[in-house]
């Protein structure tokens, strides 16, 4: 591994740390606060940081937020309407399903390398967008569907939880997110584009709120709940996708994507360290065999970064 792509793996690893432990923070508010509460406090909470972040950083240059082309303004609308309403019916739904599992179920384990499918169904939908899709990614679709079987089915058809099948769909909306993301970002910059599609998300999730969890919110349970919605917020959201930005300057894409995969990992780790859920074997071995389906995926893009060295 060269110089820059350790230096980009460490910044990234902090990434999938905090993104990880995230799954913590949710699993806490799943039951006391109601899935659009959390979901717009958090956006907020990002999209104001990261606003914050963007201004200490340019405020020498004077750049204005918005262009003042009409037509390039435009774009930058619809990349935050597109990106942000993906984000926000895959954060919703990962919120939600994480709201349905039991008390004493490895909810984080589950979450995690549930979602983390999106860097197997990614390259998987790229087929509808007529590019090419290689015998690994397909080998690692597979792979992932055998996972799945034995996270989610470890105790035969009753050890399937509600909740696998929403948080599943979940990482389908990450896919199409990272796929829009892909085609918006190279015209409004990262940091920009985040801290649009996240103002999206809270006017979605706020929307919501206010139709769904108005009667069921508690003030009391909002308030308790402070700590790990900014956690989510600040760090997850905002301090997370910053050294995801920086780390993705220094590291090749698929290096990258390995390693914030790894997210799925602390997932785990997360949550034996810090709820009452404990792992089955048949779990464990699912979620050893889904990680080896999410590095699988991602050789093609690696061997094809060495040959064009």
């Amino acid at each position: 591994m060269r110089t820059n792509n350790l230096k980009g793996s460490l910044i990234l690893g902090l990434a999938a740390f905090i993104w990880g432990m995230a799954f913590v923070a949710q699993n806490m508010l799943s039951d006391t606060v109601p899935t659009f509460t959390i979901s717009a406090c958090r956006s907020f909470i990002a999209a104001a940081f990261l606003l914050i972040f963007w201004r200490i950083t340019t405020h020498k240059k004077k750049e204005s937020f918005f262009p003042k082309e009409k037509a390039l303004r435009k774009k930058y609308y619809l990349s935050a309407i597109i990106c942000g309403t993906c984000l926000a019916v895959a954060s919703n739904l990962q919120q939600f399903g994480m709201s349905l599992y039991p008390k004493n179920a490895p909810t984080e384990a589950h979450a995690g390398f549930l979602t983390a499918l999106y860097v197997i169904l990614v390259p998987i939908f790229s087929v509808f967008l007529r590019k090419k899709v290689g015998f690994l990614v397909w080998l690692g679709g597979i792979l992932a569907a055998v996972g799945i079987y034995m996270l989610c089915f470890a105790g035969g058809i009753g050890g399937f939880y509600i909740g696998d099948l929403v948080v599943f769909t979940c990482s389908i909306a990450f896919a199409f997110h990272i796929l829009s993301v892909d085609k918006y970002v190279g015209i409004t910059g990262g940091v920009k584009l985040s801290i649009m599609q996240f103002f999206v998300v809270g006017i979605i999730s706020l929307i919501g709120a206010i139709i769904f969890d108005l009667k069921a919110l508690e003030l009391t349970a909002l308030i308790d709940g402070i700590l790990p919605i900014l956690y989510l917020g600040i760090m997850s959201s905002g301090v997370a996708y910053t050294l995801q930005i920086v780390g993705q300057k220094y590291a090749e894409p698929a290096v990258a994507s390995i390693t914030m995969s790894f997210e799925s990992v602390f997932a785990v780790l997360g949550g034996v360290l810090f709820s009452s859920g404990t792992l089955k074997i048949n779990e464990i071995l699912g979620c050893a065999i889904m990680f080896i389906a999410i590095i699988v995926a991602q050789i093609p893009e690696l061997l094809q970064k060495k040959n064009c060295d």
